[in-house]
């Protein structure tokens, strides 16, 4: 993993569509592969600027009755602390039952947002929606849903590859994520996504200004639409 601030910096002033378009402007990787698919809801939608961030991935489990393993949840703290930022965490839980899963409330992500952590990512759930975007309002939320209790959370391993809805997120992986999703950007080509996403928006506006002008026509569009030719 290569921390570079600027260009961190640079990926913020985009959408992570945008951002999707550049990587496949690069073609190092095949355009079905990279993001989450629609089970993962950005939940907290209303931020300014998309979350940016490396990835400190762990294994969870909230749902086993009578569970009698420690929460390490200390562990992960110090982990988060001594990560390289910006830091996202990215939790995938291994229970028998995600859909009642509860990675999260609105005590656990005030903390992550007071050690400088730009968001949390899950496969499973959080509680306190509300406790969330008051009192961490810059602070994102990617996870399938909610549930009203957290029943009993052990963090199982630190530092490991996971599958979140679809992506594999390894360790110190970049993501980007928004209202349209998470994506996970190249940390070896991530200077060359930012310079391409400026390429992007200059032809999405040079589109939208020939639908809006005189040379618009049916042949024309076809023309430009089709991505083959």
């Amino acid at each position: 993993m290569i921390q570079d601030p600027q260009t961190i910096a640079s990926l913020t002033q985009y959408d992570s569509a945008t951002i999707a378009n550049a990587i496949e402007h690069l073609a190092i990787r095949d355009p079905t592969t990279g993001y989450a698919h629609s089970d993962l809801v950005c939940q907290t939608r209303d931020i300014a600027v998309p979350m940016v961030g490396y990835a400190l991935t762990c294994t969870a489990d909230t749902t086993t009755p009578g569970d009698k393993r420690p929460s390490r949840i200390d562990e992960l703290i110090g982990l988060i602390a001594a990560a390289p930022k910006p830091v996202i965490l990215v939790v995938q839980h291994l229970g028998h039952d995600l859909k009642r899963a509860c990675i999260f409330g609105d005590m656990f992500c005030a903390a992550l947002d007071k050690l400088d952590c730009k968001g949390i990512v899950t496969d499973a759930n959080g509680r306190d929606l509300s406790g969330i975007r008051s009192r961490t309002p810059n602070f994102y939320v990617f996870a399938q849903g909610w549930v009203v209790s957290h029943g009993y959370g052990a963090f199982i391993d630190f530092n490991t590859t996971v599958s979140i809805c679809g992506l594999s997120i390894a360790p110190g992986d970049l993501l980007h994520g928004d209202e349209s999703g998470l994506v996970s950007v190249p940390n070896q080509v991530a200077p060359q996504v930012a310079k391409h996403a400026i390429e992007v928006q200059r032809e999405e506006k040079e589109y939208f200004d020939f639908l809006a002008g005189n040379e618009f026509s049916t042949e024309a569009l076809r023309r430009r639409i089709n991505p083959r030719k």
